[in-house]
């Protein structure tokens, strides 16, 4: 396929994602004042973000690897993220605080796989091979102690796809190691 072609295709999923991003804001629960609504990422850039991670695990697209890893979306929104990834090769979970994106995530990726839980309250980020977020929270103190939990939280081995992190913290801290220059991607490459 050609750029043309892709961009055409991308261009109609983003619009599909855009018509489900207007209703999200209308009907957010979220505290404007230090959370986002959902904010959908263009995707192209999680395409290159998934591109990357599947191949540095040697993912097979088909999903005949022996075990999909899994990865976890914190702050899912409708799910969009998750249904890129998924053709990529990973079994996706995802976590949503608000209601109306939940609903949408839970119909489009599965009730067993999407939880309505809070980002503070979940206990579950140590279970996954693969953490992925775009910055929830619009108060920086909020997002840096978010960005704390969550390297903190994963597993050694795990790889963190962290999209406009607030600290360059992770880049100077010697359990991560970056694994792609112009990416936001790190793994966790040791506990202490």
């Amino acid at each position: 396929m050609d750029n043309e072609e892709n961009d055409i295709f991308f261009n109609i999923i983003n619009r599909f994602v855009g018509f489900y991003s207007r209703d999200a804001v209308k009907e957010t629960r979220n505290d404007p004042d230090c959370e986002y609504p959902f904010v959908a990422m263009d995707t192209r850039q999680i395409f290159a973000q998934f591109s990357f991670v599947s191949t540095f695990l040697g993912l097979d697209h088909a999903g005949q690897t022996a075990r999909q890893p899994r990865i976890l979306d914190v702050g899912c929104g409708i799910g969009n993220v998750l249904l890129v990834a998924e053709q990529f090769g990973f079994e996706v979970y995802g976590i949503e605080k608000d209601a109306y994106p939940f609903r949408i995530a839970a119909r489009l990726i599965g009730e067993e796989r999407i939880a309505q839980a809070d980002i503070w309250s979940y206990e579950g980020y140590g279970n996954y091979e693969v953490v992925y977020y775009y910055r929830p929270f619009s108060g920086r103190d909020q997002q840096l102690r978010f960005e704390k939990l969550i390297e903190e939280s994963m597993q050694t081995g795990a790889i963190l796809i962290a999209n406009h992190k607030n600290s360059d913290a992770i880049d100077r801290d010697h359990r991560f190691k970056k694994l792609s220059p112009s990416l936001p991607i790190w793994q966790k490459i040791r506990e202490t």
